[in-house]
């Protein structure tokens, strides 16, 4: 098939399944949009299964900007986030002003903003806050640093009292790196127990430190992002006994694609989640209604 013809069909794959689970529309709470240039580089390390991924990873949606957001919106995603990382100091403030500039010329995308600890942190993200932003991302692999960091203190505290949830990459996978794991993170929590940290692809592969984490504090959610599917379980397969405080979790627990830099078709992303049996009603929070009421929707 065409491209055009492939984006039809799995527009229509997915609008099966919202209809199969009874959904509105999906909330996406891990896609990322950057400046071009910047995604670029991205795209490039992923093809050159560089050192933090570790294995070929063909993206499927190397498209440009405008193609990829009328593909989430075939697919019915009704809310998104623009999920964006510096890997050096120097870039936050920078790609705030981008992130800012993409939210207000993109209603459907949820405004998001990020950090890095150094001296200037406290007040570019005052003013990211200030300007709407409304979730910040975190990449703690790719970063290199410490989420504890008393330089980053302030941030969280900003983030506390706001309400603003942040989806962090913490776990080691697919790479273990200085910092990653539950227990940075954990730290942090002990500090600032109101924050709601997003926990990216549920804490891969520390799965169960990172449910505990979520049994311990009730503003720790976790997202779905590359779980259960295909490419993902081949290399950190999800613990079958875990599945019960999955389903128990299912009011915490976020749907993510990490659409466009995924390496199989987005439908798959969700029959992964369909197969695992939790019901609809799971799928219905998971998919949706959840990340409605985090991020107030409506």
């Amino acid at each position: 098939m065409s491209a055009p013809d492939t984006r039809n069909a799995e527009a229509e794959e997915v609008a099966a399944f919202r209809e199969r689970v009874g959904l509105p529309g999906l909330v996406d709470v891990h896609t990322h949009f950057m400046p071009e240039r910047v995604l670029r580089k991205v795209w490039a390390y992923f093809d050159s299964a560089g050192p933090l991924t570790r294995r070929p990873w063909p993206i499927v949606y190397r498209d440009e900007e405008r193609v990829r957001l009328d593909t989430l919106r075939a697919f019915g995603v009704r809310a998104f986030t623009g999920l964006l990382y510096p890997h050096k100091p120097g870039m936050a403030a920078w790609l705030n002003g981008w992130a800012a500039e993409f939210a207000g010329r993109t209603p459907d995308c949820l405004h998001t903003a990020t950090f890095f600890p150094e001296p200037e942190v406290e007040k570019y993200v005052a003013g990211a806050i200030e300007a709407g932003a409304r979730v910040f991302k975190v990449h703690v692999q790719v970063g290199g640093f410490d989420p504890a960091d008393p330089r980053l203190d302030p941030v969280w505290d900003m983030l506390s009292d706001n309400g603003i949830p942040a989806v962090i990459h913490c776990g080691s996978g697919p790479v273990p790196g200085r910092h990653t794991g539950p227990e940075p993170l954990r730290e942090v929590l002990r500090r600032f127990p109101r924050l709601r940290p997003i926990v990216a692809h549920l804490g891969a592969p520390e799965y169960t430190e990172f449910l505990a984490l979520a049994d311990e504090y009730d503003g720790v959610h976790l997202d779905t992002t590359m779980n259960f599917t295909d490419f993902f379980e081949s290399d950190a397969p999800f613990p079958r006994s875990a599945f019960p405080r999955l389903a128990a979790l299912g009011d915490r627990v976020l749907f993510g694609s990490d659409f466009p830099n995924i390496p199989y078709p987005y439908p798959h992303a969700l029959h992964a989640l369909e197969r695992l049996e939790l019901g609809p009603e799971w799928l219905r929070k998971v998919c949706h209604d959840n990340a409605v009421r985090l991020f107030g929707l409506g």
